[in-house]
């Protein structure tokens, strides 16, 4: 959308802002992590709350909660929840500095405070993994990213700004609802897509509001990390560095961003929403950190718990799509559906008979992630590299998880 004339709609960005994938590498291989998998899939389990309505482990009062909107991961940082190194790693360095904690609701912030630090439910997981060397589609893209050793173990989340960003659009969602067809004289086509000008007050303070969900987000999977270098310290009595431990990148879906692309032939500012779509730039873009400046961004599409996930890196053809690819495999059928096809204990099982140890805190949610469920994300991967919107680099295949 041009940031002049265009428009920002909630429902065009998601309700879970900044649903977004980290992606983790350490230097042990699985040979050496199999006799501990249980262990650490345990204290994993222990350690990052997962789970509708589950609660982190930092007390934050509403002043600091602020911090965190307004800071991002430079926050968890600055407190001790990660080295700067992260920050290189991450997307916009875990900042969108356009967040205004004045711009966001009262109950948005209650429901936020306790949140930090969490996985939530659905499709939202932390796992174990790893890259095989018949699954290197790439490599030298792949050692440049931190994969450079033969079954070498990742570790892979996915989450986002829980219920406080579930909050932030509902409540402007309702707003611009009731302003589309007085105020702002716009034709509502679809409940879900309704907008606002993003050059008028509301549309800016929107844009503010998601931004502050935006850095909780980062917030959250920064302090996740944190609490995964512990736990691997601890089980490997061995500190996270010695370990090899490092973020390779963190990448956000459903969000907005502020961005310079050529228009017909033209450099033109726009705001570009990406639900269920992930940002992916090619080798060169200024905004990439210097690691990648030569490789492209490292982008990551989730799979399912029995499947496992991709790891791309974004190219110059995909200024077709704004340097936008998939996020994720994508569903199949409705949780609905996959909850009649099978149980989440017999689930569970069949998972660990085939090596993949899985904690869960609903066994109902477990049977509605199956990985019947999901597309194949070989072939969602194949897709995207064939479209010339990304390529591919490693698959890696899960051995443990954690679920919501």
């Amino acid at each position: 959308m041009d940031e002049d004339t265009g428009v920002i709609s909630p429902g065009g960005i998601g309700f879970d802002i900044n649903c977004g994938m980290r992606l983790v590498r350490t230097d042990l291989t699985f040979a050496e992590v199999a006799p501990r998998l249980s262990e650490l899939v345990d204290s994993l389990a222990d350690r990052v709350p997962a789970g509708v309505g589950a609660r982190g482990f930092l007390a934050l009062n509403e002043s600091e909660f602020e911090e965190v909107l307004r800071d991002g991961a430079h926050w968890a940082v600055k407190h001790g929840y990660g080295v700067p190194d992260d920050l290189l790693h991450t997307e916009a360095t875990g900042r969108f500095p356009d967040a205004d904690p004045a711009a966001v609701s009262t109950h948005a912030i209650e429901r936020g405070l306790a949140q930090v630090g969490t996985l939530g439910s659905g499709n939202h997981y932390l796992e174990i993994q790893v890259a095989h060397p018949e699954g290197v589609a790439d490599p030298d893209l792949a050692r440049a990213f931190g994969i450079d050793r033969p079954e070498q173990v990742m570790v892979m989340f996915h989450c986002g700004s829980r219920g406080f960003g579930h909050q932030v659009a509902s409540d402007y969602l309702h707003l611009f609802l009731r302003l589309m067809p007085t105020k702002f004289g716009l034709p509502l086509i679809d409940r879900e897509l309704a907008s606002a000008p993003f050059a008028s007050p509301e549309g800016k303070s929107y844009y503010a509001a998601m931004c502050c969900a935006a850095n909780m987000s980062f917030v959250n999977r920064q302090v996740i990390l944190h609490r995964i270098r512990e736990v691997f310290a601890r089980v490997f009595q061995r500190s996270a560095d010695a370990l090899g431990i490092r973020c390779i990148y963190d990448v956000a879906h459903n969000t907005a961003k502020r961005e310079t692309h050529l228009v017909g032939g033209e450099p033109r500012q726009l705001l570009v929403h990406r639900k269920g779509a992930t940002r992916a730039f090619p080798p060169g873009h200024p905004e990439l950190p210097p690691a990648y400046r030569a490789t492209g961004q490292p982008v990551i599409v989730g799979g399912s718990m029995e499947t496992g996930s991709w790891l791309l890196a974004g190219v110059p053809s995909g200024a077709v799509s704004f340097f936008s690819t998939a996020h994720g495999s994508g569903r199949t059928m409705s949780r609905t559906r996959a909850r009649k096809l099978v149980r989440g204990r017999a689930l569970q099982d069949q998972l660990a008979a085939r090596g993949i140890l899985v904690r869960t805190a609903s066994l109902r949610g477990l049977a509605e992630e199956a990985g019947f469920a999901y597309k194949s994300v070989d072939e969602v991967a194949e897709a995207t590299e064939e479209a010339g919107l990304s390529r591919r680099v490693a698959h890696l295949v899960p051995v443990g998880n954690v679920k919501g």
